[in-house]
């Protein structure tokens, strides 16, 4: 998928791993040919959750994926940030222990590195 951008692992807490990747996106199909692309890698596709969001013309589009709560996190960072045309997905390998809220601030730190790579204010 041309523009997928995979930054990896950016943290890890109590075991749990979070990755963080993006693309920039105009349709749904769009958004599922990068999750598609995404889950073609192995390990990806194994992960526990791939939990996104994209602001599209149309509207915002999210998904938990099994992580409740943690697609509108990424929705209103990507509101607040005004990035447009744009899916962040948010990736965790859960680690065997429960983080609680502290999830949604993993997911915050794993949206705001993807930010940082894109040269935008979080």
């Amino acid at each position: 998928m041309t523009g997928l951008v995979r930054l990896g692992v950016v943290l890890s807490d109590r075991g749990s791993k979070y990755a963080v990747s993006g693309a920039p996106v105009r349709s749904r199909a769009e958004i599922d040919a990068v999750l598609g692309a995404l889950k073609s890698e192995r390990s990806y596709a194994r992960a526990t959750h791939n939990t996104w969001a994209a602001l599209l013309d149309t509207g915002g589009l999210k998904a938990d994926d099994g992580e409740g709560g943690a697609g509108m996190v990424i929705l209103r960072m990507l509101e607040r940030a005004g990035l447009d045309g744009h899916v962040v997905i948010v990736t965790r390998w859960y680690g065997g222990k429960k983080l609680g809220g502290d999830r949604f601030r993993r997911v915050q730190d794993a949206v705001r590195a993807y930010f940082d790579h894109l040269g935008i204010p979080s």
